[in-house]
């Protein structure tokens, strides 16, 4: 019986084996509603951050960071909360305007859908990060004259795949801007103006 236990214990597949679980059980724990949990466990609530919290290590803006997140916790969640990057904004929560559009390795990404535990070892870039009120990323710039915003809610998240439509080679026209910044809803309706934004920078052909 010890020699069978050695043996599993020392089995190459073993941390395979350990990670597929333990990815199973964030998935279900994720998916969870508290309500679920709660009638499971009635003290789940209380014990749930010290035995849901999980080590990320994810860069943010060019920074390192070690964190300790619940599985459950969204990456715009986790920026806007915990970080404090409230730049990122929090429109309908459901994947649908676009305003909480941040970068994931440099592809663009609707953080409200997104588990901050997914992101491990991986670099993200929110509104925060591409400039400053003294050095304006261009596609900044460019909003700006061309008054491509007017509350500037929904702007971060324009911006933010304003910068991505261009580095994914759909800003050749006025027609592709339109529709490769489609997930983006401006309840302004400043459209005509952010696309005249995108294509200066796209015509420009500076380094994104």
């Amino acid at each position: 019986m010890s020699h069978q236990k050695t043996h599993e214990e020392n089995h190459p597949d073993k941390g395979r084996r350990d990670f597929i679980k333990q990815s199973s059980l964030l998935t279900a724990l994720a998916l969870a509603p508290p309500a679920l949990m709660k009638a499971a466990d009635p003290g789940w609530e209380a014990e749930a951050p010290r035995l849901l919290e999980q080590p990320l290590n994810i860069e943010i803006n060019g920074i390192s960071r070690k964190l300790s997140v619940e599985p459950r916790v969204t990456l715009l969640d986790l920026l806007r909360e915990q970080l404090a990057l409230t730049g990122t904004k929090k429109g309908c929560d459901h994947g649908q305007c676009g305003a909480c559009t941040v970068h994931v390795d440099g592809k663009r990404v609707l953080s409200c859908l997104s588990l901050a535990v997914m992101q491990e070892g991986k670099k993200v870039t929110t509104i925060e990060g591409v400039g400053t009120p003294d050095n304006l990323h261009p596609m900044q710039a460019a909003f700006i004259k061309h008054d491509g915003f007017q509350c500037g809610y929904c702007t971060p998240g324009q911006v933010m795949s304003g910068i991505a439509c261009i580095r994914e080679g759909h800003a050749d026209s006025d027609d592709d801007i339109r529709e490769y910044m489609s997930g983006n809803i401006c309840r302004c309706g400043a459209y005509p103006n952010i696309v005249k934004a995108i294509a200066e920078v796209k015509k420009g052909g500076k380094s994104l």
